[in-house]
């Protein structure tokens, strides 16, 4: 049951009435404007517009000020919506499981549970072969192998998913050829098996989230657990000739594979075995979880057979699912967020995307919880979207995400609105500038449409980012130039950038509000604070300051 304390009170010369309607443009930061920027090349008049009249700052939307371990640490859409929703910073699950190795607290019951299946099996270790540490990290693997083979554990597989988002596209040899240097050291300490079992690109492997297409989960498991694909004797080979015969090919999709020798898959996952999924992000775990635990009520694909096993994640995905049951290491509770202020205040609210972003407005905003704190006072809209190639669909789902926001605008039911634009974001993990371009331009006609709604209800209308991705769109050296390949063409981006994003507050300012002075390194915490300021109330007094004030 949700505790009392955690209810507003009205601020002192409120107005009440207004409606605050808070649109983030998911992956459209602020960049250096040049060639190479698809926000700035895109044709943007409700932006430039609110740029002139609104007002106007950017936030820190990366690293420390997200609760990622550093600076050099990108955001993602999993820990902005978090920091967003939740007003404060606290630590996401990357520092979470860095914590818990250091402090050999990852390695407790759950642990010695899947030692204890493996023993008498194998244990095999699924996630993203990444050091972005957004989904996964390399170190976190790495201590997992050295800790299983230190414990004498002699056959251990890997499931590897490629990354190509947030780390620099088509490096993914470069992580492949670590982990296999040692796998090796560790099969020869211990006489055992360690080893690549399966693969693939993460963007058509197993990696699918809000069941936005399960086939590419359905590949996974029979990747993982049927051995069926195309089999190759190592994971460089598979890489190595799905680039040579598709040329270009992003390492995000690379199909899936299978590692085989004398003709047969090595680590096919089987009754008796161990299985944990490494990735500590929930997003794009949760399918693949159910997919193990479901029983035979599930119907997403046909599993062909489902094998016996302990699975366990390196965290607990959805709380209130308990998905999975067991987990490595508990993710700290996020509690008191803006929504459950509001549904304690009795305080209606409406929340809308499109599938891919749909959980970031509702789940990871309310603090990683899937239910709603009030079903008669929150409302959730779900835009079913396209299963086809993003950059096919730039426009993605902008202007039917627009419309029914300003349905929820014009019901006057709902003093608070927030919804997310996907494009920028989704668009931008192409590497399709020109198709960037289009998306972040689809979202400007959008917001327009919203602003124009917001203006005629007397409502405030914000409009920020929860990182940046379409705004810088190339790879570049450590000069900031644009890393070209031997012919002259650049090197695509497709992951997240570590630029600011913008903040804009557009609304009636005849109460003399302003922007707040001497927040120079504020963030997206600092924009809870501001929404229910802008809604009449107090902010609680731990959550980061409010970015407006109104002059004495």
């Amino acid at each position: 049951m949700t505790e009392a304390k955690f209810e507003l009170q009205p601020r002192a010369g409120a107005a009440a009435g207004r409606p605050v309607v808070l649109v983030i443009m998911d992956g459209i930061g602020v960049g250096r404007g040049d060639q190479y920027d698809a926000v700035a090349l895109a044709f943007t008049p409700t932006l430039d517009a609110l740029t002139r009249s609104a007002l106007t700052r950017t936030l820190r939307a990366h690293g420390t000020a997200v609760g990622l371990p550093s600076d050099k640490d990108m955001g993602n859409s999993e820990v902005g919506h978090n920091i967003l929703g939740a007003g404060r910073i606290f630590d996401q699950g990357a520092k979470c499981v860095d914590r818990a190795i250091a402090e050999k607290s990852i390695f407790g019951a759950t642990w010695r549970a899947l030692m204890a299946q493996a023993a008498g099996g194998a244990l095999h270790l699924l996630g993203l072969l990444s050091d972005g540490n957004v989904h996964a990290s390399m170190a976190h693997l790495r201590a997992l192998l050295e800790e299983a083979a230190g414990e004498g554990l002699r056959r251990v597989f890997v499931h590897t998913l490629l990354d190509g988002r947030d780390v620099p596209d088509r490096s993914a040899h470069e992580y492949v050829a670590q982990l296999e240097q040692l796998l090796a050291r560790l099969s020869a300490e211990t006489g055992g098996d360690y080893a690549i079992a399966s693969g693939g690109g993460r963007m058509s492997t197993t990696m699918d989230r809000y069941e936005a297409d399960w086939s590419i989960v359905e590949r996974g498991w029979r990747a993982h657990v049927l051995g069926e694909g195309r089999r190759f004797s190592s994971a460089e080979k598979a890489i190595a000739a799905f680039r040579d015969e598709q040329p270009g090919v992003s390492d995000q999709r690379l199909p899936a594979f299978v590692i085989a020798r004398e003709g047969r898959p090595i680590g096919c996952i089987a009754d008796g075995d161990a299985v944990l999924i490494y990735n500590f992000r929930g997003d794009r775990a949760v399918q693949i979880c159910r997919a193990f635990t479901e029983d035979e009520g599930f119907n997403a694909f046909d599993r062909i057979r489902c094998p016996e096993v302990y699975f366990a994640g390196m965290v607990q995905y959805d709380g209130d699912l308990a998905l999975p049951q067991h987990y490595l290491v508990s993710p700290e509770t996020v509690g008191g967020t803006v929504s459950e202020y509001l549904a304690n205040t009795g305080i209606a609210q409406f929340a809308c995307s499109e599938t891919q972003k749909f959980g970031h407005v509702t789940y990871f905003w309310n603090g990683n919880r899937s239910g709603k704190f009030s079903e008669q006072l929150e409302t959730y809209v779900e835009i079913p979207s396209d299963t086809a190639p993003f950059e096919q669909r730039p426009w993605m789902k902008s202007a039917e995400t627009a419309d029914a926001v300003i349905a929820a605008i014009g019901s006057g039911k709902f003093p608070f609105i927030r919804t997310n634009f996907a494009g920028g974001d989704m668009v931008g993990h192409t590497g399709e500038l020109q198709a960037a371009r289009l998306a972040v331009e689809a979202v400007d006609l959008a917001l327009g449409r919203i602003k124009a709604a917001a203006d005629a209800a007397g409502g405030w209308l914000v409009v920020t980012a929860d990182h940046g991705n379409a705004d810088d769109m190339v790879e570049r050296d450590g000069e900031g130039r644009a890393r070209m390949t031997s012919s002259g063409v650049p090197y695509w981006r497709t992951s997240h950038s570590l630029n600011p994003v913008p903040f804009f507050a557009s609304g009636a300012k005849s109460d003399g509000t302003r922007l707040r002075q001497g927040l120079n390194q504020a963030g997206l915490a600092n924009v809870a604070a501001t929404i229910i300021d802008l809604l009449g109330y107090a902010p609680p007094p731990d959550y980061e300051p409010g970015l407006l004030e109104r002059a004495s």
